[in-house]
């Protein structure tokens, strides 16, 4: 929003005007003393206001909210939107029906929404950069477990068979959970190939064995 440039007879006064234009609070807007004025001499001659420049804080919860809303009701939706935030990590949860749309296929629908809203919360460069997570109907943990279960029998049959097995394709999130729940594998070594969005894991037997 535009900020505005208010007079009082102090600075406080100036402020508490302008909070009571705008309707907000304190700790939603920035300040700033263009003048501090002066009362004077014998607060008669020379009296001159104190000014000051105020603009609302950008509040990217209320941002990523809206943009959300706007989604949901494009795609028809009706849903539920939970923001929460803790530690600089920006926790958002939709419920409602019809969340398999918002999901898409093996979270496609899901992660677009999430990047976009990222690019929204972490628009202000001034700001602490905030991760955001985006989740509907516990997705992303079912969706873990599952990648986990892939990983572990993805090895099993790479050490059986003594082949290279190459995954399908994932999001960078997705291969990290597959390294990882192989990292301490004493017998599988694993790495990614390709370009993005194709990129996917390989799953071979250490070299050295």
């Amino acid at each position: 929003m535009k900020s505005i440039e208010v007079e009082g007879k102090t600075v406080e006064e100036a402020l508490s005007n302008a909070l009571t234009q705008l309707g907000l609070e304190r700790s939603m807007v920035n300040v700033e003393v263009l003048d501090h004025g002066s009362k004077g001499l014998f607060k008669v001659i020379g009296v001159k206001p104190a000014k000051i420049r105020v603009s609302k804080k950008y509040d990217y919860i209320e941002e990523a909210r809206r943009f959300i809303a706007n989604i949901l009701s494009c795609m028809e939706i009706d849903a539920d939107i939970d923001i929460t935030e803790e530690d600089d990590i920006v926790e958002i949860n939709l419920s409602g029906k019809k969340m398999g749309l918002i999901i898409g296929y093996r979270g496609e629908t899901l992660d677009s929404i999430q990047y976009l809203v990222s690019l929204i919360v972490n628009k202000v460069h001034e700001l602490p950069h905030k991760k955001v997570i985006l989740d509907t109907e516990n997705y992303r943990s079912k969706r873990e477990e599952t990648l986990k279960s892939v990983a572990i029998k993805t090895a099993n049959k790479v050490r059986k068979t003594g082949k290279v097995f190459k995954l399908e394709p994932m999001n960078p999130y997705e291969r990290r959970i597959i390294h990882s729940s192989l990292q301490g594998n004493a017998f599988i070594n694993t790495y990614s190939e390709g370009e993005e969005p194709f990129r996917r894991v390989v799953v071979e037997l250490k070299k050295d064995l």
